[in-house]
């Protein structure tokens, strides 16, 4: 027999406090409807004291592990694929994950691939799963604040706008008989590497203070028109090319694919995608109501996807990111 690894359960957490795009235009200096529209933050999450990267994860967790139906002592791994910015510096949050969730018998570790995190984690922990049969449940779980590192005045960073803040998991399962984990594929353009990072540059910062937390600083952009550029001319075919490659790796084609959960993105480029993989809108979710939330956003379009009817029995469905460093990654799964 085959062994094979499926998602038995999906489980999401949101902050209770919401900024919407009227919100944001004073502390961004951009119209309502740009931001609504091209920008595609129709509104967004924002964290809480109370809410940090452990705390978010831990909540989207328990939901999953409900939903599977299943004792967390049953879990034999928990990696945490969200946000370096967590609750200390330097520390693995996937233990108090495990230590928050009862997960006794477990062990636990960190992955970290920015934006592009959970297909590639799901992809980690499938092998690792296939390749060791005591994993007989392994948590993947994320929560993200990244938000709170990007100030709203820094017009460099505006693609970050509509950075917001959740916490998502997925529990995995071995010799699985529904919603199958299948063919994978990422791609590193290492030249991107540098062109997003955290600074101490005075526009960075802008007015408000530079200490948060342990850190000190806030994203910014190196080289604008070097990114711009560069992104330009790699991004469509790098997104078209590991979506097209884990299809092909699952047997499949792209006429064969019914739904794609993938990482928000400005309007215009999210529906370019689409239209270049031979979707419709009618087979995805926009994430206007949550904003970007690094590697949390694949559980969450999942959750929309099945709350919506989008995804049924049967689907070939891809769930893709991409991510600052520069990282374009994606999985298939076969649904139900």
């Amino acid at each position: 027999m085959t062994t094979t690894v499926g998602i038995a359960g999906i489980g999401t957490y949101f902050p209770d406090a919401i900024e919407t795009a009227a919100d944001l235009v004073e502390r961004t200096g951009i119209p309502e409807a740009v931001l609504r529209e091209k920008m595609g933050i129709r509104q967004r999450h924002v964290a809480g004291p109370d809410d940090t990267v452990a705390t978010m994860a831990t909540r989207a967790a328990e939901r999953a592990i409900a939903q599977a139906g299943i004792d967390p002592t049953q879990i034999s791994l928990v990696i945490s694929h969200g946000s370096e910015h967590k609750d200390h510096v330097v520390w693995n949050a996937a233990a108090k994950i495990q230590h928050n969730i009862g997960a006794t018998n477990a062990y636990s570790f960190e992955m970290y691939a920015l934006c592009a995190g959970a297909p590639i984690a799901l992809n980690a922990a499938r092998s690792m799963m296939l390749g060791d049969e005591r994993l007989e449940y392994v948590l993947l779980a994320a929560g993200s604040r990244e938000n709170d590192l990007v100030d709203l005045g820094n017009q460099r960073a505006r693609f970050m706008f509509n950075f917001g803040s959740g916490g998502g998991a997925l529990l995995l399962k071995r010799d699985a008989m529904a919603n199958l984990l299948l063919g994978s594929a990422a791609l590193t353009d290492g030249s991107l590497s540098e062109t997003v990072v955290l600074t101490r540059e005075a526009d960075a910062i802008g007015g408000g203070t530079a200490t948060i937390g342990d850190l000190y600083g806030r994203l910014d952009v190196t080289d604008n028109d070097y990114m711009a550029q560069r992104l330009g001319a790699v991004s469509l075919e790098n997104f078209v090319g590991v979506i097209s490659e884990a299809v092909e790796r699952s047997d499949a084609t792209l006429a064969d694919v019914a739904f794609l959960g993938i990482t928000h993105m400005k309007r215009s480029f999210y529906l370019q995608i689409l239209e270049a993989v031979g979707l419709t809108p009618e087979q995805s979710v926009y994430l206007q109501d949550h904003g970007h939330i690094q590697s949390v956003d694949q559980a969450l379009a999942i959750e929309l996807g099945l709350a919506e009817g989008k995804i049924k029995p049967g689907d070939l469905i891809v769930l893709a990111g991409a991510g600052t460093g520069y990282t374009w990654s994606a999985i298939t799964v076969r649904w139900g």
